[in-house]
């Protein structure tokens, strides 16, 4: 046992079923995998690729990265941080004003005094993990009610949460992994103090734009460079990623340590249908729609545009993102290799009376978790899951009329973001002094009620609460024209007291209050209707995967740290081209046009006869990887830093739900495009110097 490791494994409940399961068992094949730092396939690399993998590398990974919104990795022993421009062009964003675009014109402490703390940022490290699976089913009997059992377990989730963290002074999370047949208890060492050091120009960090996101080659300098403060000082991080002299080569073997946010790959087929024909088109819709209003209010002047380019940039990636994972569960081939595997685990289990028996109906049991709350997700989601997207008012609104009710409540009947051991980082982001542009603010809030009552219909009971007879423009100006909530003290009182927030006559208090029993009532139902029932037939899915395919199996990603790892290697497009592993220096001024999005930076311009052109700036590689690992350290098989992923393709989309190598890649920028830009166009000398690229 490592130090400052515990866990405790539960696989001996589970034991592998004879080898015939294997003439059927789709498990993890090539590269695939967003494994578990504490079962990480060992045995499988070194039969690969003859490369050993221990414990220390697999613990300096796990101690060197960095949760900070998306991914990041400390890469000095003074707190800095590597991570993606776009993971924090938000803080970049907030930073900058008209007289100093920090987006526009990059960024760069040449001294720590210079370092500018981000309002609304915090970066939080794996310590420990914890198997708690039977502390959460504590209570749980074989034959309670899913909702009643969903309760049970919530209760106990948040009493673990809470006593972890008055026990240690860690940021404890209990993660649900195998949709509920493990429980891991995740002890996080949390900075709140964290430090814009290095942002280059927008321009070359999202080189491109738009219409070159999720595609390859690629041109990005999406890099930027944090800095974890404690106690007013740099963080001491002795575990951290040396960066490698030599960079990136061809055919290398690659390690990326990060948090993917969220896969499907163990979701039944019937979830999959729901996500095709119901769930995704509506937040597709929802995107489009928030997109065009976002282009409409940025044209109207240069600051609309600047005050709205890191929203509109949110709002953009993912549209395309969904119009992605679409794209696959449209596909035919890919539905129907996802059917023939659950035909195949469906078989097993029918094949044996015991399995039957105990297995038999759960795949019924979640097709009709989904039928039943079908008619009611469209307004679940506008109304609870989606209704604060691109509005910060609308956010802190929210939060601050839940808060003041929830805090009076017993901390395990409270809604879980606002339990005892959520509150910490909750309050830090809802009392941070953050910009608010009351236009933008009028203008998203104005498509959100547009959309709503496009959606739910203009009889809706909510819809008409909300408009008031108002068109969706009047009623937006006059929430937030006459709504003090920028005001960090304003929120911070109405936040103390569930009575104070009852009379106030705050524009956007008042819409979130008039919100929030239907929300409220609509998220119930669904935790007790789905998720209750996904919580329980879903996790006997996965222990009946567990007794076929024993740890060949990973589960879905989650938010928490994985590893995956694969080789830097080109690919084959559909036109039939052979695309490099590497783009270049010269590749980058070949693409440049000078006009938006293929223009470069002047000092870019400027830099082009001191730079040599032949160095790689982008590279792929067959990880497995998704949305979460943005800012993910890439690793050689020495633990050096060779690159940062910023990007998959359009092809890596579907593996949301199965993975596939032949053409899906993930997108890095090389180390070496990193160094020859701090060298010779930033000349950013102390930070070359930190990262032990120079001499002091």
């Amino acid at each position: 046992m490592k130090t400052g490791w515990i866990f405790l494994s539960s696989s001996a409940r589970l034991r592998p079923l004879a080898a015939a399961a294997l003439l059927f068992a789709f498990t993890a094949t090539a590269d695939e995998g967003i494994w578990l730092p504490n079962r990480f396939p060992k045995d499988k690399i070194r039969r690969t690729y003859g490369v050993e993998v221990n414990d220390a590398f697999l613990d300096q990974l796990r101690l060197a990265s960095v949760r900070i919104g998306a991914s990041g990795s400390f890469v000095s022993p003074r707190g800095l941080i590597l991570t993606n421009h776009h993971v924090v062009s938000e803080c970049i964003q907030q930073l900058s004003t008209k007289e100093h675009d920090y987006m526009a014109n990059g960024f760069y402490a040449r001294r720590e005094a210079e370092e500018q703390r981000c309002p609304d940022l915090n970066a939080q490290v794996l310590q420990r993990i914890e198997d708690v699976t039977a502390q959460v089913n504590e209570g749980v009997s074989a034959g309670m009610p899913p909702a009643e059992a969903n309760r049970r377990r919530r209760a106990n989730i948040a009493r673990l949460e809470k006593d972890c963290s008055e026990r240690t002074g860690l940021r404890c999370e209990v993660v649900t992994l195998y949709s509920g047949e493990w429980y891991h208890l995740y002890q996080y060492r949390r900075y709140d103090d964290i430090r814009l050091v290095f942002a280059p120009e927008v321009d070359i960090a999202f080189f491109g734009g738009d219409p070159d996101n999720f595609t390859y080659p690629r041109y990005c300098l999406d890099v930027a460079f944090l800095r974890a403060y404690q106690n007013g000082q740099p963080a001491a991080t002795p575990q951290y990623l040396r960066w490698s002299r030599r960079g990136v080569r061809n055919g290398e073997l690659t390690f990326v340590s990060g948090h993917p946010a969220s896969t499907g790959r163990l979701a039944t087929y019937a979830q999959l249908e729901f996500f095709r024909d119901v769930s995704y088109p509506l937040v597709h819709r929802r995107l489009e729609s928030l997109i065009r209003a976002l282009e409409a209010y940025s044209a109207e002047s240069p600051e609309n545009k600047r005050i709205a380019r890191d929203n509109l940039f949110s709002q953009q990636n993912s549209y395309k993102a969904y119009t992605g994972f679409l794209r696959g569960l449209r596909d035919p081939k890919l539905m129907d290799l996802k059917r023939r595997q659950e035909e195949a685990l469906r078989a097993a289990a029918d094949r044996d009376p015991a399995l039957r028996a105990e297995f038999g109906k759960v795949w019924d049991e979640v097709a009709a978790a989904h039928r039943t709350f079908q008619d009611d997700f469209k307004a679940y989601w506008l109304l609870e899951t989606g209704a604060t997207r691109g509005s910060d008012l609308f956010r802190i609104a929210r939060h601050v009329v839940r808060l003041a009710e929830e805090r009076s409540k017993p901390d395990a009947e409270r809604l879980r973001e606002y339990r005892d051991a959520a509150l910490p980082a909750l309050e830090a982001s809802l009392y941070a002094k953050i910009p608010i542009t009351s236009s933008m603010e009028i203008a998203v809030l104005t498509d959100y009620l547009e959309f709503l009552r496009r959606e739910l219909g203009q009889q809706d009971p909510t819809v008409r609460a909300v408009l008031e007879g108002k068109t969706p423009q009047e009623a937006a100006a006059h929430y937030v024209s006459t709504s003090r909530l920028e005001n960090v003290d304003e929120r911070k009182r109405l936040a103390a007291s569930a009575e104070a927030v009852r009379v106030s006559d705050d524009g956007m208090i008042v819409l979130a209050r008039r919100v929030d029993p239907r929300a409220r009532e609509l998220r119930r139902r669904y935790e007790d209707q789905v998720e209750a029932v996904l919580t329980t037939s879903a996790a006997k899915i996965a222990q009946l995967r567990f007794r076929l395919y024993g740890a060949a199996d990973y589960p879905d990603a989650t938010s928490s740290l994985r590893i995956s790892y694969g080789p830097v290697k080109g690919y084959r497009n559909d036109a039939g081209q052979d695309l490099p592993y590497a783009t270049t220096f010269e590749g980058l001024y070949r693409r440049a046009t000078g006009k938006e999005p293929y223009r470069l930076p002047p000092r870019w311009l400027e830099a082009k006869a001191r730079l040599n052109l032949k160095t790689p700036f982008n590279f792929v590689t067959t990880a497995d990887t998704h949305g979460g690992n943005s800012g993910s350290p890439t690793v050689n098989v020495k633990g050096e830093v060779v690159g940062i992923l910023f990007d998959g393709n359009l092809e890596s989309l579907p593996d949301r739900f199965v993975y596939t190598d032949a053409q899906a890649r993930s997108i890095h920028v090389a180390s070496q495009a990193v160094v020859e830009a701090l060298r010779k166009v930033y000349r950013a000398k102390s930070l070359l110097q930190e990262l032990g690229l120079e001499a002091r």
